[in-house]
């Protein structure tokens, strides 16, 4: 479904990507892991037309799309979860999911989508008209999911949605992930929680200083005494 090809990126004078190659298999996982600063978020950034590459491509099932403005990559199908999970905090929950959905025309289809996220998520139904920005933590990141999922994403990108959550809600995140994966959703993950990516994942890349060093099915990653020591603490 997704194809980078060489891809540069830079901030100003400091490069960050230096000719990034992978591909993401339409209907399935794939997880991009590496330490931080390596060029994970720069990565999903530049996919979602954040960030624009000084080098390389970027093809959406077989279309250049490194030109375009978000909007115009989100209207194609790419959605992220962004890192940090970045709720409307001022707005409420149900309101927050409605703007999920502001580039369908259907509004209808909008409102079911919307009641299909509050049956996939009962704690989520239960704070409806709750203030996004009070919700905890894992409450917000529930809510990043099920905004995403209401735009009825092709290919989601999910960037370090492990993060600042206890062990018991990053066990839940596995699981929703792999729910997403069931229903045939194309998926891009990126993860300092190597652990989580991986065990997820059906094809996995490792990101080293803006390079990638090592590409493999995720469960020989996993394997990998290289992997193991640099990314599992093992």
């Amino acid at each position: 479904m997704l194809r980078l090809e060489n891809l540069h990126v830079g901030y100003g004078e400091i490069s960050v990507l230096r000719g990034v190659s992978l591909t993401v298999p339409t209907g399935a996982i794939t997880a991009l892991i590496g330490a931080n600063g390596a060029g994970k978020s720069t990565t999903l950034n530049t996919i979602s037309g954040l960030l624009k590459p000084t080098q390389g491509e970027i093809l959406l099932e077989g279309t250049r799309i490194d030109g375009l403005q978000p909007e115009q990559v989100v209207r194609l199908g790419v959605v992220q979860v962004p890192e940090g999970r970045k709720v409307f905090r001022n707005l409420t929950v149900h309101e927050t999911l409605v703007m999920g959905g502001y580039i369908h025309a259907d509004k209808a289809a909008v409102a079911k989508d919307i009641a299909r996220m509050f049956e996939a998520f009962p704690r989520l139904a239960e704070r409806r008209t709750q203030l996004s920005g009070t919700l905890s933590g894992g409450e917000q990141q529930m809510l990043a999911f099920a905004r995403a999922l209401v735009a009825r994403p092709k290919l989601l990108l999910l960037d370090e949605p492990s993060m600042g959550l206890a062990p018991r809600i990053v066990a839940e995140m596995a699981g929703l992930i792999r729910s997403i994966r069931a229903e045939g959703m194309t998926v891009l993950i990126v993860e300092q929680n190597a652990a989580l990516a991986l065990g997820v994942a059906d094809e996995g890349h490792v990101l080293e200083s803006g390079t990638i060093g090592l590409s493999s099915p995720a469960k020989d990653l996993l394997a990998n005494d290289r992997v193991r020591e640099a990314y599992l603490g093992l």
